[in-house]
Order: structure tokens, then C-alpha cells, then sequence
């Protein structure tokens, strides 16, 4: 099976199965969907949707959370995997927002990756998910899945995203990020994989291995 040939049967699917796929992280603006994906790393969603009503009623806006010191920040997170560097950057995040974007969170990477705490992950689904953009990231489960797929074989997840960006068209790397995810968290997991209840075998090179 050609490369083509598999992105293009893998995407048909998900097209027809899940036409508008969205995040899970619950939040209402920008800010509040970057201090939920800050919050998620190496953390389920699950959890950190826990946690956010009360962060976000206490901090509904980067002023509010600059003001806070980081213990006050910590009693809301402490629930979330690494408590104390989360917190940490959340009130660095915040402050660094009023001091240099009057506290509007920035819809490109150079600014976003900026901020404490914000990779290049963090930064691509903000843009995408909040600002409409054309971004892949690629976290655990794109960087797995896209590996068992036979969608990519980069070594790093920058290598990932770019091999993906290079076979999904513009319009649709967003919801393939979240097909890609959405796949390996409920059916591609890590230890138990589901073949036999997968949708897209046919197409995924490990399974034909």
C-alpha cells in the first residue's frame, strides 16, 4: 500500500465517522484553553476538567492569575500531575500575558512559545483550537499512533507533525490532530491496542505486519 493510499483510506474514515471532532478540555475563551492544555500534559483531561471550574471562577482572566501567588495557584492544581511546576508557570504565564500582550493570550507560535510553560504542542493547539489555524500537534498518543499507522517514522514529534503536514491537506490538519488523539486515547491505546474493534486495520501497517 502506497503512503498516499494509506492517509488517504485513514482520513475517509474519520470523515465519515467523526466529521467535527473537538477538544475535551472544557473552557469558554483562550485563556482559559491555554491554562487547561498547560494543565494536561503528562494529565488526563478527565482530571484537569476537574480542577478548572474552581481555578477558573477563582482566575477568570490573566490579570486575575498574575496577581495570585503560586502557592494560591497550587491549591487549585494540586490534583494534576507536577502540582508545583504547573503552578509555577501559570502565574509566570499569566504575568508574562499582562506585561507584554495587556493580557490577551497571542495566536502565534514565536509569542506563545514565549510563555513560561508552553511548548510547541501547547502553542499548536491553542492556535488551532482557539484561533482557527492550521496546526498538527503532536503529543504521546499522535506521536504513537502515527507510528503504528504507518503515517510517520520521524524520530522526534516535530519530525511527526512535519510528516503529517506534508500528507493531510491544509483544511483538515486540525481535526486530524484530534482523530489521530482521539484514536489512540479510546482505541489505539498504549499497552492494550484494540485491533479487532478498529476501524481503519486495513489501512495500519503494524496490524498488516
Amino acid at each position: 500500500m502506497t503512503i498516499k493510499k494509506r492517509y488517504q483510506g485513514i482520513l475517509a474514515y474519520f470523515q465519515q465517522e467523526q466529521p467535527n471532532p473537538e477538544t475535551e478540555l472544557q473552557h469558554r475563551d483562550p485563556f482559559e484553553l491555554l491554562v487547561a492544555v498547560m494543565l494536561s500534559a503528562q494529565c488526563t483531561d478527565k482530571r484537569v476538567n476537574m480542577v478548572t471550574p474552581a481555578l477558573f471562577e477563582a482566575y477568570p482572566t490573566a490579570q486575575a492569575m498574575a496577581s495570585a501567588s503560586v502557592e494560591d495557584i497550587l491549591q487549585y492544581v494540586k490534583s494534576v500531575s507536577y502540582p508545583n511546576s504547573k503552578a509555577a508557570h501559570l502565574q509566570a504565564m499569566a504575568q508574562k500575558l499582562v506585561d507584554e500582550f495587556e493580557g490577551q493570550v497571542p495566536d502565534n507560535m514565536k509569542d506563545l512559545t514565549s510563555l513560561p510553560g508552553v511548548g510547541r504542542k501547547t502553542a499548536n493547539v491553542v492556535m488551532g483550537a482557539a484561533f482557527g489555524k492550521s496546526t498538527i500537534p503532536v503529543d504521546t498518543h499522535v506521536y504513537r499512533v502515527s507510528h503504528r499507522l504507518g503515517l510517520s517514522q520521524g524520530k522526534t514529534p516535530n519530525d511527526v507533525e512535519r510528516d503529517l503536514a506534508r500528507h493531510i491537506p491544509v483544511e483538515l490538519r486540525f481535526k486530524a490532530h484530534h482523530w489521530i488523539l482521539l484514536h489512540g486515547r479510546y482505541v489505539c491505546k498504549a499497552l492494550r491496542p484494540d485491533c479487532l474493534n478498529c476501524g481503519i486495520q486495513q489501512y495500519c501497517k503494524q496490524y498488516k505486519a
